[in-house]
C-alpha cells in the first residue's frame, strides 16, 4: 500500500485519465475492476448523459471509481449536483481555480484531486485544500500548461513544494516510466493514451487505428494562442499551421477550430478533419487491448524494471 492506493482504496497506483470523448463507463469501470482508479471524462458529456454514465459505471463495477470535470465546463453546476446526487465520492478537478468547488466539495465528503502544470499552481491547489495533485506534463494529449514543463522536470519541482500525494502524468504508458515517475517522487500515475488504445476507450475505431501508427513526432502542442492542445498532424493541423504562419488572430483561430471538432475527429472517427488529441507517448502504443491486459503488463514491466534497476552494479 502506499499514498495512492491508500488513498482511493485501490490495488495499484494507477490512474485511468478521464479523457475527452474517451472515457466513459466501458473504460472507467474496467480499470476499476483491473485494480486501478477509473475516471469518467465529463468534458464531453451533457449532464444527463453524465448522469447515465455514472449509473452504468456502478452497475458495471464495485470497485472505487471517479469523475472527471474540467472546472471551465458551462454546466458546472447541473454537473456537481448530479455528482453529489449519483454518490461519487471521488472528482478529479482541472482548467481552474481550485478554490471554487474545492471546499464545497471537501464539505461533503468526497475526495478531491486537481490537475496542474506547474509547481506555482500545485502550491495553491494544495492551499486549497485538495487530497491531491495530479502534475501533467508537456508530453501528455489534450489540453496542456502554457509553460511546456515536461513530466521528467516537473514532477521533482512539484514534489519539493507540497506535502500532498502526487500523481505523475504525461508520457507514461508503461511499468519502466512508472516506475521512473515514482523515483522522481511521485506517489502514483495517471495513464491516458495507453488506455485510449484500449478495447474499452469510447474513441472510434478510426482514431484508435491512428494512435497505434503513429511513431515520433507525430503529434505536436499547437493552438498556443488559444489553450495549448496535443493533437496527431494531420489536415486539420496543417490548416491551423498555415493560420498561425500568417498571424492569424484568436478570432480566426476559433472560427477555424469551430465547434465539435474533436468530436469530429475522436468520436465520429473523421481522422483527416477532426481535432485528435493524444499523448507523445502514442509512438510507443502499438496495439489495441482489454484493459485488463494493459494494467497487467504495466504491473508486470513495473517489477522487471525494479529488479533490473537493481542490478545496475553502482556503489557508492
Amino acid at each position: 500500500m502506499n499514498r495512492i492506493t491508500n488513498l482511493f482504496n485501490i490495488k495499484y497506483p494507477i490512474v485511468q485519465a478521464g479523457m475527452l470523448w474517451t472515457s466513459g463507463w466501458r473504460l472507467a469501470s474496467a480499470a476499476a475492476n483491473s485494480g486501478c482508479l477509473g475516471l469518467i471524462g465529463a468534458a464531453s458529456m451533457y449532464p444527463d448523459v453524465l448522469r447515465e454514465h455514472i449509473q452504468k459505471c456502478k452497475k458495471a463495477t464495485d470497485k472505487p471509481f471517479g469523475v472527471n470535470v474540467p472546472l471551465l465546463y458551462p454546466d458546472i453546476d447541473v454537473v456537481m449536483n448530479i455528482i453529489l446526487e449519483e454518490g461519487v465520492k471521488i472528482v478529479f478537478v482541472s482548467a481552474g481555480n481550485p478554490k471554487t468547488w474545492t471546499p464545497f466539495l471537501k464539505e461533503r465528503g468526497i475526495t478531491v484531486v486537481h490537475v496542474v502544470a506547474s509547481s506555482k499552481f500545485a502550491m495553491k491547489a494544495q492551499d486549497a485544500g485538495v487530497d491531491a495533485i495530479v502534475a501533467e506534463g508537456f508530453e501528455a494529449g489534450g489540453h496542456n500548461g502554457r509553460e511546456e514543463t515536461t513530466t521528467l522536470c516537473l514532477i521533482p519541482l512539484v514534489k519539493k513544494e507540497i506535502h500532498v500525494p502526487l500523481i505523475a502524468a504525461g508520457g507514461i504508458a508503461s511499468g519502466r516510466s512508472m516506475l521512473a515517475c515514482m523515483a522522481l517522487g511521485a506517489d502514483g500515475v495517471q495513464i491516458g493514451t495507453r488506455f485510449a488504445a484500449s478495447e474499452e476507450a469510447s474513441v472510434h475505431p478510426n482514431f484508435k487505428k491512428k494512435i497505434i501508427e503513429s511513431n515520433e513526432g507525430d503529434t505536436v502542442l499547437t493552438l498556443k494562442k488559444l489553450v495549448p492542445v496535443r493533437i496527431i498532424k494531420n489536415a486539420f493541423y496543417k490548416k491551423v499551421q498555415e493560420a498561425e504562419d500568417r498571424g492569424a488572430s484568436r478570432e480566426e483561430l476559433n472560427e477555424l477550430l469551430g465547434r465539435a471538432r474533436a468530436k469530429h475527429g475522436m468520436f465520429e472517427g473523421d481522422v483527416e478533419e477532426g481535432e485528435l488529441e493524444i499523448g507523445q507517448v502514442a509512438a510507443a502504443v502499438k496495439q489495441i487491448q482489454p484493459v485488463s491486459e494493459i494494467v497487467k503488463e504495466i504491473i508486470m514491466e513495473f517489477h522487471t524494471a525494479i529488479k533490473e534497476v537493481g542490478n545496475y552494479g553502482i556503489t557508492e
